[in-house]
């Protein structure tokens, strides 16, 4: 070949190279639907919206290093390319006019399937209007200029109801065959039933349980394994067996009969409320539940920057200069500190993905790159997921030393060697520090000392709220659901909008966020359990409504290190995991919840307006009833107890609490007490103007609140 013929040539495929898309992208964008949202109404200067339901195609080489720490990546099968493909549904929210946006892509992580963000940032979302998009509230969100996208990335979540899902390969043997391991999953029910299915765990009903190998429970397979169903009154009591001739693999069919079934479990005696059952049991066709980090990472790099996928179909919210902030609650915010962890904010091409981070009352991690995993269960709650993956050192994003493993690590260690950490705002409520152990995320592990924020974090807690606020009104009748007290309504809402403002601004101008707030091991007001003076509050009838005496047991949830086998690995809750209770070291973190003041209200952290001005006690935690584990933390929930109306009714009662009455001797001097409030908290960035104005002139038209 003549060396201009070569020379040529060479340019030529230099060029053919350099338009390969990169490897671990999003393939194709396929649009099934494009409507008005909310029946064409108009959000504020932005104007009206329309979602954009589809699904997205990507696919990922598994040679990458980027690629190569997904778990069993390589027993996936492979198109021609050598490429393992998944599909995920998509559904995006985005102003008709994209000029009219404020140019940031909101990534909300989905929950079990379910949308978020909207019920949380839009107040007064009316019933399933959040994850169905039928309503959006006051339309925060929208008003802002927000273009919002939902995706799957849990590959084990059944479809129905809205639920968004995503479809991954099932690993197999490297000849083809079938893999098959050990699987403990918990069980539990809130009714008497003789039908569970192996996933039926109190978060994990939505998700698709792994087939077992044989439906047979009573023959040994060819190793010898037999599997076993217990049952525990509590989590620290020993386990009992229950004979295999009592249960089989099947549904009880309308004559007790069982019907042979690979995904559910037949007990004719039946399944009681208030036991945790555990059935251990070799299942078969584990999903690569990883690849739900690649999809966001790819899907947050397509959405960000790409103009069309490999078929031209263009970007369905391509925005000139966007950027792009990821945010999920609970399990969602777990997901977020995972994704970081494992270094998947970094591109293909080395670029950020997401700008920013906003993981909300997620203070763990999230068991998904997990070969058997359950990333739907529940992670350290107190009661039931107790001893599940995912609460595992590291706990800071700041780099630190474990002296109880002998581990040095942090959530930002990866991104930090990548330059592509993102800008975090981090929030948690008190519940999180009762039951979920969140003070390990701001102090040593044996807390003992205050950590600092890394210069790219804030963290702040809003004091006095549960997981996720009490829906209004409250049952007004014992039993309260499951717990002792009515539950905790304090919301979220308008400290996270400010929260998310801050973030933007952080991103889009670098404009500092407000500092972290929370209590501290310095200011006195973080302690341990056994060191909070909550006040005693008794039995009362306050508006009209029987409460038993609150019982205050300090319960905290300790925990200690973990071992889920040889081929898990903790630090990045990655890895395979051997099928049995882990094993429980002796030793124990040092985790600790706030102080509270006279009224058993948190101090420290971030105090809102219902906090300064409160009409009763709000606490982070709540205790079951005898309905069911009697007596031990009521997962997830916080309490409620108002203050008497009068001083005389408080004296007859025995209550140490100011009344109402003492508190607020008029409506002048209750909307001057909210005035202030609102007023300090705008100053420190905590409360947004406009929210403010709306909590000032409710307290104006209503004036002293009876109820919450």
């Amino acid at each position: 070949m003549r060396p201009f013929l070569r020379i040529a040539l060479g340019a030529m495929l230099i060029a053919v190279f350099l338009a390969i898309p990169a490897n671990a992208r999003i393939t194709r964008i396929e649009i099934t639907k494009t409507e008005p949202a909310f029946a064409g109404a108009s959000f504020g200067s932005v104007g009206a919206y329309e979602r954009v339901i589809g699904k997205a195609f990507g696919e990922v080489d598994p040679k990458l290093p980027g690629n190569a720490l997904i778990q069993d990546i390589q027993l996936a099968a492979k198109n021609a390319r050598g490429m393992v493909e998944y599909v995920t549904d998509i559904d995006i929210l985005r102003p008709v006019d994209r000029s009219k946006s404020n140019g940031i892509l909101f990534f909300n992580i989905i929950n079990r399937g379910n949308k978020g963000g909207l019920g949380l940032f839009d107040a007064n979302v009316r019933g399933g209007g959040a994850n169905n998009l039928t309503d959006a509230g006051d339309g925060f969100l929208l008003r802002k200029g927000y273009t919002i996208v939902w995706f799957g990335w849990q590959a084990d979540v059944m479809p129905g109801n809205g639920r968004m899902t995503m479809t991954v390969p099932v690993a197999h043997n490297p000849d083809g065959s079938t893999i098959s391991g050990i699987v403990r999953s918990e069980l539990i029910t809130q009714t008497p039933t003789n039908t569970l299915s192996l996933s039926s765990g109190w978060f994990s009903g939505g998700s698709s349980p792994y087939p077992s190998m044989s439906r047979d429970n009573r023959a040994p397979l060819p190793d010898g394994f037999i599997p076993t169903l217990t049952f525990r009154r509590r989590q620290p009591s020993p386990r009992i067996s229950i004979p295999n001739t009592e249960w089989s693999f099947a549904t009880c069919g309308q004559n007790g009969e069982p019907v042979p079934s690979a995904t559910q479990i037949c007990y004719p005696a039946g399944f009681k409320p208030g036991e945790l059952y555990e059935i251990t049991y070799r299942a078969k066709d584990p999903l690569i539940l990883g690849l739900g980090f690649a999809a966001t990472r790819d899907l947050g790099a397509f959405l960000k920057a790409a103009t069309k996928d490999d078929s031209g179909t263009p970007n369905p919210v391509l925005t000139s200069n966007a950027r792009a902030i990821v945010m999920g609650s609970s399990q969602s915010g777990r997901f977020i500190r995972t994704f970081i962890n494992l270094g998947f904010n970094r591109a293909e091409d080395g670029k950020i993905v997401f700008d920013g981070a906003f993981p909300e009352i997620g203070g763990g991690q999230l068991p998904l790159n997990v070969r058997w995993g359950q990333p739907g269960r529940g992670a350290g709650n107190a009661e039931v997921d107790n001893q599940v993956p995912g609460a595992e050192f590291p706990f800071t994003y700041g780099q630190e030393t474990d002296p109880l493993t002998g581990r040095t690590a942090g959530i930002l260690d990866r991104c930090n060697a990548t330059h592509t950490c993102p800008k975090i705002v981090h929030a948690a409520t008190s519940l999180e520090m009762w039951e979920l152990r969140q003070s390990l995320g701001f102090t040593d592990p044996l807390g003992t000392k205050d950590l600092p924020d890394p210069p790219n974090v804030r963290t702040y807690l809003m004091v006095s709220t549960q997981h996720g606020p009490a829906a209004l009104p409250l049952p007004t009748q014992v039993p309260f659901g499951v717990c002792q007290q009515q539950q905790n309504p304090n919301p979220h809402t308008w400290t996270v909008r400010a929260l998310l403002e801050a973030l933007t601004a952080w991103i889009k101008d670098g404009t500092e966020p407000p500092p972290s707030a929370r209590p501290t091991i310095a200011a006195g007001n973080l302690v341990s359990a056994d060191q909070v003076h909550f006040p005693a509050i008794p039995a009362n009838t306050y508006g009209g409504v029987n409460r038993p005496a609150v019982k205050f047991l300090a319960l905290s949830n300790p925990l200690h290190p973990l071992d889920f086998g040889k081929d898990y690995h903790s630090t990045d809750v990655s890895g395979i995991l051997n099928g049995e209770l882990p094993k429980v070291a002796t030793a124990r973190y040092g985790n600790l919840v706030p102080q509270v003041d006279e009224d058993g209200n948190d101090l420290g952290g971030i105090r809102n307006v219902f906090i300064q001005v409160p009409i009763g006690t709000y606490t982070g935690w709540n205790l079951f009833n005898s309905k069911l584990y009697e007596d031990g933390v009521c997962t997830l929930a916080g309490s409620f107890i108002p203050f008497a109306s009068t001083q005389q009714e408080r004296q007859a009662t025995g209550d140490t609490r100011k009344s109402l009455e003492e508190r607020y001797p008029s409506k002048d001097a209750y909307v001057a007490e909210v005035k202030k409030a609102a007023e300090s908290l705008v100053k420190q960035r905590y409360l947004l103007p406009e929210d403010a104005a709306t909590l000032i002139k409710q307290a104006e038209d209503s004036g002293i609140r009876q109820a919450p």
